[in-house]
């Protein structure tokens, strides 16, 4: 079977290249790696850098499978695809937080989408979010034959660099969107309280849309912060990484948290609300969950004033050492396996 990848928010640039830091654009890169000889869908033929752009109408059905990150649409692709062969093969791919879709018609949209066409998911929560969408807004026999798998996303262990401890200490603010559901202004009241107890530079590096942004601009006034664009490459972001203190995670939902893994990984001190979607990333027994403001206050400011205490506390956690517990488990070998495996086992 051959591999087309659906992802309408692609942008490739004039040399072939897959552009972007967000997590689509990277996700995007992580298939065409996996799957070798898979193209793109997008609106012309086009002759890229190791693969090839195809308009929809150009797939041929019976031999290819359509990895469909556009989920809610999977319909929509399958009656182009049906105009052409008998049985279309598509595959959605849930890399996002489905709470993104809150009216009624994304809803079933999604819930018809996902119950219809075999669906693989970024992790055990996103999964279970789909499966319970799926039964809630779906007939019996549909759900009850979804096929809905999962893995974690995991990182590319090999890119972590060896830490460099900042003569100041350095929060992160971990995301690259102001969007509501980050909650930016509960980071922004955070670390400006323990800004004024203790010297720290905050530095947030965010997606160019997001740069003109009140928020931004609120937080780049401040003497002790830092705001700007994403890092060049992949190296430059994990260099950033390596000399990072610390971060605030503020988020009231996430699909899977890709940004904070890479920071844990990278030595980081995580700072995380008590809610269901942090606990599943983390060890049962991790100290850093916070219920109110002025928790998460007291426990970022001892990730900045005493890191090396609330490292052994974390490590003493998860048994041993956190980073070779967080290793274990979102390694993106792992991911790669598992995709691959799936639509093998859906479409041989």
């Amino acid at each position: 079977m051959k591999i087309a990848i659906k992802h309408g928010a692609v942008l490739i640039d004039e040399e072939g290249h897959v552009t972007g830091r967000d997590a689509g654009a990277t996700l995007v890169r992580r298939l065409l790696r996996v799957f070798d000889g898979a193209s793109i869908i997008g609106p012309g033929p086009r002759h890229c850098d190791g693969f090839d752009v195809i308009p929809l109408e150009f797939v041929d059905g019976n031999d290819t499978v359509v990895i469909n990150m556009d989920v809610i649409d999977s319909v929509g692709v399958w009656r182009v695809l049906h105009a052409r062969c008998e049985e279309p093969h598509i595959m959605n791919f849930v890399w996002w937080n489905t709470s993104q879709y809150s009216h009624r018609v994304q809803r079933a949209a999604l819930a018809l989408s996902c119950g219809l066409f075999p669906t693989f998911a970024n992790s055990e929560h996103t999964a279970s979010e789909v499966r319970e969408i799926v039964f809630a807004w779906t007939t019996q026999p549909i759900a009850e034959k979804a096929k809905i798998a999962w893995v974690n996303l995991g990182i590319r262990l090999e890119h972590v660099q060896p830490r460099h401890e900042p003569s100041i200490p350095v929060v992160l603010y971990p995301a690259i969107y102001l969007s509501e559901r980050k909650q930016p202004r509960v980071f922004l009241d955070v670390v400006e309280r323990v800004a004024k107890r203790t010297p720290i530079q905050v530095e947030a590096r965010l997606h160019e849309s997001h740069l003109i942004r009140e928020m931004a601009m609120d937080l780049s006034r401040k003497n002790w912060a830092w705001v700007g664009p994403l890092t060049a490459n992949r190296e430059d972001y994990w260099h950033a990484l390596s000399r990072t203190t610390a971060f605030l995670a503020t988020s009231t939902e996430e699909s899977y948290g890709l940004e904070y893994i890479e920071a844990l990984v990278a030595g980081a001190v995580g700072i995380f609300p008590d809610l269901d979607w942090a606990r599943e990333i983390l060890p049962s027994r991790y100290p850093f969950l916070y219920s109110s403001i002025a928790q998460a206050e007291e426990m970022l400011y001892r990730a900045v004033t005493d890191t090396d205490s609330c490292r052994r506390e974390i490590d003493q956690a998860a048994g041993g050492s956190f980073v070779e517990w967080l290793r274990a488990r979102h390694d993106d070998d792992h991911f790669e396996r598992a995709i691959a495996d799936r639509v093998q086992e859906w479409f041989g």
